[in-house]
């Protein structure tokens, strides 16, 4: 059994050197079929028959040859973009929301903003009490300058009537 083993090893050995073989020989001396290729393989490897034979088409190039400027493919013209240009413009400037801005909640706010917001009302009610404690000094200067303007008066008239 021992013989038999070593015999089928040497023979895949040699049968790996010949592939080796074959395969460096295809690279250094091009593509050339083996014969131990399947015939699947090797159509791949082949090019069709209308792949050999494209049709020749001629952008660039003017020939003189009759026959060959009937291939030439006529220039193409460049297509506008101008209106494509202005499409993606107009439609990246979306139009604005707010038309006009308000500069006082565009400016940024004071620190103390809040704290004020809270004293308002307790300053409303500050405000009305020295409005009326002014209506009332006022008041009483009135009066007073009212008794003092009797008062004037009457001395006055009591003077005029000493006079006579």
């Amino acid at each position: 059994m021992e013989p038999k083993v070593s015999s089928s090893l040497q023979e895949q050995a040699l049968k790996r050197k010949e592939r080796l073989k074959a395969l460096r020989d295809k690279k250094t001396h091009g593509q050339q079929p083996d014969e131990d290729e399947p015939e699947n393989k090797r159509a791949a490897l082949e090019p069709s028959s209308e792949e050999k034979h494209r049709e020749l088409k001629l952008r660039s190039y003017t020939p003189e040859d009759e026959d060959l400027k009937e291939r030439q493919v006529p220039k193409a013209k460049p297509i506008s973009v101008e209106d494509k240009v202005k499409d993606q413009l107009e439609a990246a400037n979306p139009e604005p929301i707010i038309k006009e801005v308000d500069l006082a909640n565009l400016a940024p706010r004071k620190p103390d903003w809040d704290l004020k917001r809270d004293v308002a009302k307790k300053l409303e009610k500050l405000e009305r009490r020295t409005q009326r404690a002014i209506a009332e000094l006022i008041r009483d200067r009135l009066r007073g300058s009212e008794e003092e303007l009797a008062a004037a008066v009457g001395a006055v008239g009591a003077e005029e009537g000493d006079s006579d």
